[in-house]
């Protein structure tokens, strides 16, 4: 028999709430016959979108009552004090009950971190949680983290996000001995921050590791390091310039064809390249981030993500929750520390 496994979803998140949370939600059954998904939110407004979805996928789909909402602008400590009855909140305490096995949410970022930490916990030996998805390379893609929860990252926690991230995609991706690499602004060993460069030696000297070294803004895309690890400063602006970029070019590439009849004719002989190319560039291809650190599966979806896009995000959850990543990130930790203690 199929083990089956649940998701809580914080309805209520993001741009568009239950329009998006609930069509997306309705897909995901479909394509996961051992799926079951939590909807949490207010069932008002959860109800009128759901009327629309007819089929037995259905049956696996449940409605939990919450209140309240956390809003995009709201700080997290605001949001921690007074939001103890919203969507967000009681998506993560389903986990932590163990009702559900994942939660996901596109709401606010900080508040969700915050939540997160609080409902769920740390695993043992991570101080800090990481945001961590994937970036689009020349070999398909790489994992960067940190993207935004730490702004001031210590040189032991830049050590704690390398492990998290070779584990992680040493277990959904199934590379053995993943690449990874610390980003800075240059590769000789005396460039860099203080905590940067004291990383570098604490991962180096790690041993369990495949650690190759620098890498520069311009690696980042290249593929040549399967994790790239940074502070959250450095991989917000990053991440944020990877999608500014990315938009610019398409928009460049479809305005520069459309100027003249010689040129749109060109485009149509050029159109599986060019729709190839949107598609590679497209960052909603890979929403989906995880908040490593914590002991449950937790992923942040874009707040602007569409029905497929937040769709991604629950395949991600269902493949983390089914290879329990956080698991694994607290056994080769626990082995880890045993090993430093001569034990």
């Amino acid at each position: 028999m199929t083990a089956s496994y649940c998701i809580s979803v914080d309805a209520m998140g993001g741009d568009f709430g239950p329009r998006v949370t609930v069509s997306a939600a309705c897909d995901a059954l479909k394509r996961h016959p051992q799926l079951r998904i939590i909807l949490v939110g207010r069932t008002d407004d959860l109800t009128p979108y759901l009327s629309r979805y007819r089929g037995k996928h259905l049956q696996r789909l449940e409605l939990f009552h919450a209140q309240d909402i956390v809003s995009m602008e709201e700080k997290p400590s605001l949001a921690l004090r007074n939001r103890r009855d919203s969507s967000m909140w009681k998506a993560l305490q389903l986990v932590e009950e163990g009702r559900a096995d994942a939660c996901i949410s596109a709401g606010n970022t900080g508040a969700l971190m915050a939540m997160g930490r609080l409902v769920l916990g740390m695993l043992p030996g991570i101080e800090r949680p990481a945001i961590t998805a994937a970036i689009p390379s020349l070999k398909g893609h790489s994992f960067m983290l940190d993207l935004g929860a730490n702004v001031d990252t210590s040189a032991e926690q830049l050590l704690q996000f390398a492990i998290m991230g070779s584990v992680m995609v040493e277990t959904i991706e199934n590379r053995p001995n993943p690449k990874v690499g610390l980003l800075n602004i240059g590769s000789e060993e005396n460039k860099g921050t203080e905590q940067v460069r004291e990383a570098s030696k604490l991962i180096q000297e790690h041993g369990g590791i495949n650690f190759i070294g620098y890498l520069e803004g311009d690696d980042l895309f290249s593929g040549r390091s399967d994790v790239v690890v940074c502070d959250g400063f450095a991989g917000n602006v990053a991440l944020k310039s990877c999608e500014g970029l990315s938009k610019m070019l398409v928009r460049q590439v479809q305005g520069g064809f459309r100027r003249n009849l010689y040129r749109r004719l060109i485009a149509l002989l050029a159109t599986p390249i060019l729709r190839d190319l949107k598609r590679q560039l497209d960052p909603g291809r890979l929403n989906g981030a995880t908040l490593l650190g914590l002991r449950s599966v937790v992923i942040k979806s874009h707040g602007g993500a569409n029905r497929v896009y937040f769709g991604h995000a629950i395949d991600q959850a269902l493949v983390e929750a089914r290879l329990n990543v956080p698991e694994k990130i607290s056994d080769l930790v626990q082995r880890q520390t045993l090993r430093a203690q001569g034990q």
